[in-house]
Formats: C-alpha cells, sequence, structure tokens
C-alpha cells in the first residue's frame, strides 16, 4: 500500500506566506465588526473552498473550486454561537466563527462524487504572495477522510529555502513491519499565484495544491490528500495555562474502519458538535451528546519518548506547542494530539485495537473547536 502522506511542495508556499504574516502562536486573533467577511476554506476530502458570510443580510456565499459546488444560503444563529444553515442543497449543514478569523463547517456533500462528509477548515481571506523565506520550523496536523485519517509532525527550511518534513501517521502502527514515522527533503518550488491575490496554486503531477493563511499566525494548505493545518511552534515545550477553557468543536468521526486497496478505507463517518474542556493543569475530556471520545493529560510531545528522544526514526524535532496523551486498556490504544492557536484548539486521535497488526479495525476523529 502506498502511503499516503502530504505533499511537501505545497508546504514550501505555505511557509513562504507565513513569512508575510505574524506567526504568533500566543497572540490574541484581531476580532472585526465587518458586515461581509470573506474566508478561504480547505476540506479533509480534499475540497478548496471560498467563504462570504453577510451577518446583516444572515446568509452564507460558498463555492467549492475543487468540485464547482456553490450557493448562497440563509442561516440561523443558535443560543451556543453556532450556525443553523438552510442550504437547500444539503451541503453545508452548521457552523462557527470568530468573525474576521476563522470559521469551522461540518459538509455533507463535498468531494467529486460531492455527496462525502468532511471538515472545513476556513480562515479569513488575506492577501498572499510568495517571500523570501529562511530558519524557520512548523508544526502540522493533517485531516482525511482515508488512511487512518491524521498525522502530525514537524516541518524545518534551511536559509537556501531548502525543506525537511517528517511525521507521526498513526495509521502506520498497523503496517507490517510497524513503520509510523516518515520523512523527506525537498526543494523550494515554483508557484501561481491566483488573479485575487488571496491565495496560490502549486501544480503537480496529480493536481494543484492550495495555499492560504490569516494575519494571526494560523495557515492551511489544501491538497488532493486532505487539509494540512500549520502552525508556528512555541517557544517552549509547556503548556501554557491561558489555554484551559471550554470549547465548541465541529469533529469528522469515523469509527470501526477498515484499510482497503488503494488506500481505501471503508466505514461510515459521522459528522457533529461536541465540547472540549481543558482544566489549567492541562487534564482534557472530550465528548459529544453521547459519549466520552478521549479524556487524559497532555503531554508535550517532546517529553514522549515513542515520538521524540533525540535519535533516529523518530521526529526530528520537539514540536514545541503540539501535545499528545496515550490511553491503553488490555485491548485498545488511543493517541490524542492537540495544539493551539489564537483561540482555537485543533486535535485528533487514532485508536485501534491490540495487539497492533494488520488487518485491525480502527477509529480516528478530528476537529477545531473554538473559544
Amino acid at each position: 500500500m502506498a502511503y499516503p502522506h502530504f505533499r511537501l511542495s505545497a508546504f514550501v508556499c505555505f511557509l513562504a506566506a507565513c513569512l508575510l504574516t505574524e506567526c504568533s502562536t500566543n497572540s490574541v486573533p484581531t476580532r472585526t465588526t465587518a458586515t461581509v467577511r470573506k474566508y478561504n476554506g480547505t476540506a479533509s476530502v480534499g475540497d478548496f473552498l471560498t467563504i462570504s458570510i453577510d451577518s446583516a443580510a444572515q446568509t452564507i456565499t460558498y463555492k467549492n473550486y475543487s468540485n464547482g459546488d456553490a450557493g448562497t444560503v440563509p442561516y440561523a444563529v443558535n443560543a451556543d454561537g453556532t450556525y443553523s444553515i438552510a442550504d437547500p442543497a444539503g451541503d453545508l449543514l452548521t457552523a462557527y466563527e470568530v468573525p474576521g478569523y476563522i470559521m469551522v463547517v461540518q459538509t455533507a456533500k463535498s468531494g467529486p462524487d460531492h455527496n462525502t462528509p468532511a471538515l472545513l477548515t476556513a480562515v479569513e481571506s488575506v492577501p498572499v504572495s510568495i517571500a523570501t523565506f529562511a530558519g524557520r520550523t512548523f508544526n502540522y496536523l493533517q485531516f482525511r477522510t482515508s488512511s487512518g485519517g491524521t498525522e502530525v509532525g514537524t516541518v524545518t527550511i534551511d536559509a537556501s529555502g531548502n525543506i525537511h518534513h517528517d511525521g507521526y501517521w498513526p495509521f502506520g502502527l498497523l503496517s507490517d513491519p510497524p513503520d509510523p514515522f516518515n520523512g523527506g527533503s525537498f526543494a523550494a518550488s515554483s508557484v501561481t499565484e491566483d488573479p485575487s491575490g488571496a491565495f496560490f496554486t502549486l501544480s503537480e503531477s496529480n493536481g494543484s495544491d492550495v495555499v492560504f493563511g490569516t494575519q494571526n499566525g494560523f495557515f492551511a494548505v489544501d491538497t488532493q490528500n486532505g487539509a494540512i493545518l500549520g502552525l508556528p511552534k512555541a517557544s517552549q515545550k509547556t503548556f501554557d495555562s491561558t489555554f484551559a477553557g471550554s470549547y465548541t468543536a465541529i469533529v469528522y468521526e469515523k469509527p470501526d474502519a477498515q484499510a482497503g486497496p488503494n488506500n481505501t478505507e471503508s466505514g461510515t463517518p459521522l459528522e457533529g458538535q461536541a465540547q472540549v474542556v481543558i482544566t489549567a493543569a492541562g487534564a482534557v475530556t472530550i465528548r459529544n451528546s453521547q459519549s466520552t471520545l478521549a479524556a487524559g493529560a497532555l503531554t508535550p510531545v517532546a517529553d514522549e519518548a515513542y515520538l521524540y528522544d533525540g535519535t533516529a526514526n523518530e521526529l526530528s524535532d520537539p514540536c514545541y506547542g503540539l501535545f499528545t496523551f496515550r490511553t491503553a486498556t488490555a485491548n485498545s490504544q488511543q493517541d490524542v494530539f492537540m495544539s493551539f492557536q489564537n483561540g482555537a484548539v485543533i486535535f485528533s486521535s487514532f485508536e485501534t485495537a491490540l495487539p497492533l497488526q494488520v488487518g485491525n479495525p480502527y477509529t480516528y476523529f478530528y476537529g477545531v473547536g473554538l473559544k
């Protein structure tokens, strides 16, 4: 089976865009009272969308550049701050917004088949272009709708603009032999800037990647293999108690999935809301309306020897600002990853049966929560 890791040439563009902005993990996002707010979004199925929300008319206008779907639809604001979207096409269902910064949208009919549920993360539309960059490192989380769903890792750029990446792919634990770590190097590549100036694309043999971001340090790369969310690293590994609080999240989940040929995956996806509660000590509970999806105490990735201990065949960087916890029983193991950016929590989980072996069913979920 070919490993479906992200294409790092897209990250060249992503990292270049970051140098045009203030990349601070702990900064407070700029809020806007503008009536009309514009966003660019990436869906975990691999779609790129633009979204415009008119809070006076209470309408959302969207265009899916990947499959051609588009519309202007009304929405209503619920008591908890989420939006109920009345989309006649049944594409956009619910959303949550920090005005002028980020939107998280539950979609039901994404993908080339116009019928795939996916999580859409959209960030403020601002001008981006290519700039010289050097000496930067970033954490990333990747969301997919197949092949184990999630990956985390690090990207480093040298003084010449060459990049090195490596990541942890929990689904790789089920290969024979287990191979959850991957890495490689790429040189900077040319891109095509969109006439709007709001994003740019990178052409590859099997399609184009779209790169966009905000002026507050939160970036995304839309690829044919899902969504990549990039985060500047923190200055220290310890959990910052200012991240504590209650977050409203939209979550994509696929329980009891099974790997198939050519990176296909069986299983019925679920989407909905969840609450993420984090204490000042870093204790986490993630719950939906039916059950607890995960609970544990956050530990810096830097302190987990199975992820990073300074030796080969693991992550090459301690990934300050990226946290994790593992829970295990006699019969199962769950890895949860979490990071924070300007009032948002980004998280993912992969769970499978023990002993680890090819053919195991697995469950994964991921989401974005906003305070």
